[in-house]
């Protein structure tokens, strides 16, 4: 039966489409860690760029291919869901930036950690997305909950007030220092070292070191993040290997992106707005579709791409006057 289960899922396109596809992710991250990235080192702003910018090339160009082999139809939901992604995820930096901040992470280190983390994102997703288009696929009606969910979703984040996530009062945080044994100092990049037992003097055993425990919080994160954007992927596209290729292009492409953005993260106050938008955008377009006609691809592109990049250009517009306004106040006091 599990066997059946997958070969239906996963097999909607034939097995050498999903071979060259994991042979690519696993090309790049080969070529990201094990050659480009062997000694841990910090990556530069510029460096963060290149890689990203790389990244979107090597998206765009599989994109292209999808046109070619699949058509227009399979492309445009391919795009969509890279657009979606990459808007929905970025609130994920923000958290990881904070885990690496509060368990004083070097900058060095970061990127190990964001290499495990991507594949660990990848099988989570991974299951996710099977497992949501097989049950698309017998119960179709189980989209319309998924809409009421990106609608409800989409609205608690454009109206709530949350405050900023504190780690020092984390369950999560204080489970895993409970039941894993961790060192309170780094040990170069490593994950896990055996050392004295605490408890038991005379024997030996393994702990955990803060790097890992960066890992288990960002990947608890990552799936937080992806109850939100499976659902919203899956609502663009039933097709698996469209939905799940775009989003891991997009993971790839944010966490290259990291490092550029965790420094600025601030600066793009209308982008959590935009995102929310687009999730009630992406709910409403699945009753509209069920209900009333069919709204086309290339317009539901188009929407989302003018949602995220306006969401971007408003935060950096609204960033310059304050800028200004702070340049203009010290003259104003010395006149």
């Amino acid at each position: 039966m599990i066997h059946d289960f997958l070969f239906f899922t996963v097999l909607h396109q034939p097995l050498w489409i999903w071979l060259m596809f994991l042979g690519i992710v696993c090309a790049i991250l080969f070529l990201d860690l094990g050659i480009l990235e062997k000694k841990a080192q910090e990556i530069s702003a510029r460096k963060s760029l290149f890689l990203f910018s790389t990244y979107a090339c090597i998206a765009c160009l599989f994109g292209c291919w999808i046109y070619w082999y699949f058509g227009e139809q399979m492309a445009s939901e391919y795009f969509m869901g890279y657009i979606v992604e990459m808007g929905l995820s970025i609130d994920n930096v923000f958290v990881i930036s904070l885990v690496f901040s509060y368990l004083s992470i070097p900058r060095a280190l970061q990127h190990r950690v964001l290499f495990w983390g991507i594949l660990g994102a990848a099988v989570l997703r991974g299951i996710m997305f099977v497992i949501g288009a097989e049950i698309l696929d017998r119960y179709d009606p189980v989209l319309l909950i998924f809409a009421v969910f990106l609608i409800y979703s989409g609205l608690k984040m454009l109206l709530s007030d949350e405050p900023a996530i504190d780690l020092s009062d984390s369950r999560l945080l204080r489970f895993f220092r409970h039941y894993l044994r961790v060192t309170n100092e780094l040990h170069g990049e490593r994950f896990f070292i055996k050392r004295p037992s605490q408890s038991e003097p005379g024997k030996m055993k393994w702990y955990a070191t803060p790097l890992f425990l960066a890992l288990l919080l960002i990947e608890f994160g990552d799936a937080l993040f992806a109850i939100d954007s499976v659902p919203a992927m899956l609502a663009v596209s039933h097709e698996t290997f469209a939905v799940y290729s775009s989003d891991m292009f997009a993971v790839l492409g944010l966490r290259a992106l990291y490092f550029l953005l965790s420094a600025a993260m601030h600066r793009f106050s209308y982008l959590q707005p935009a995102c929310a938008i687009l999730l009630v955008t992406i709910g409403i377009k699945v009753f509209v579709g069920e209900f009333f006609f069919k709204v086309d691809d290339r317009v539901s592109l188009l929407v989302t791409f003018v949602l995220l990049v306006g969401g971007i250009v408003l935060s950096l517009f609204k960033t310059a006057a304050q800028t200004g306004q702070e340049k203009e106040q010290p003259s104003q006091e010395t006149v």
